[in-house]
């Protein structure tokens, strides 16, 4: 098994979550792959790189979205018919985003870049209207300071849901839950072999 995590909006490969996600797979099972993207700040550039990495692996793979990433790694698993654990997706970027329009500069990595409407039209066209409901386990925090966890917890209805109470965007809770999301990724992936 391999897994994929899928930084946020402005995140890197070195956000708390990844290092998280990297440090318990080391200590529990060493037998799994990760791989974390440094994401390009472009969606159609982001959507690219990670299926370039997608192609090059074997189909067992479980993808891991945070945030932004948790809408790419829909739009992905829809594509590649891999499950995926979304950490408070983002469901509408290119509404969301639209304020952050201009320079910006991402605090993990130092790039400087502009977000233009070509990126917010690129996420339009990313999204996936009808999530397949087997395909998804949401991870969501009741008090996300960052994005209404009640529109992702709508838009993926029909697939699995914990809502952590009190739980922010971050989502803190992650380690606790990690285990299990790797339990769950282990049984989608093995109930298609």
């Amino acid at each position: 098994m391999h897994i994929v995590y899928l930084h946020g909006f402005n995140s890197g490969p070195q956000s708390l979550k990844a290092g998280e996600t990297a440090a318990w797979l080391r200590q529990h099972a060493p037998d799994i792959g990760l791989s974390c993207p440094r994401l390009s700040p472009h969606p159609a550039e982001a959507i690219a790189q990670a299926s370039a990495l997608l192609d090059a692996l074997a189909a067992d793979t479980l993808l891991i979205g945070s945030s932004l990433g948790g809408f790419y790694a829909t739009h992905l698993a829809q594509r590649y018919a891999l499950p995926a654990a979304l950490i408070n997706p983002a469901v509408r970027p290119d509404r969301d985003l639209a304020r952050f329009a201009g320079e910006q500069t991402n605090p993990y990595t130092g790039e400087v870049y502009t977000l233009g409407e070509a990126d917010l039209r690129a996420l339009q066209a990313q999204r996936v209207e009808k999530p397949d409901s087997g395909r998804y386990w949401l991870l969501l925090g009741s008090r996300d300071e960052t994005l209404d966890w009640r529109e992702a917890a709508v838009h993926y209805r029909h697939s699995r849901q914990t809502v952590l109470n009190g739980d922010d965007h971050r989502l803190n809770n992650w380690p606790k839950v990690l285990p299990e999301v790797v339990a769950w990724g282990r049984r989608q992936l093995s109930s298609r072999a």
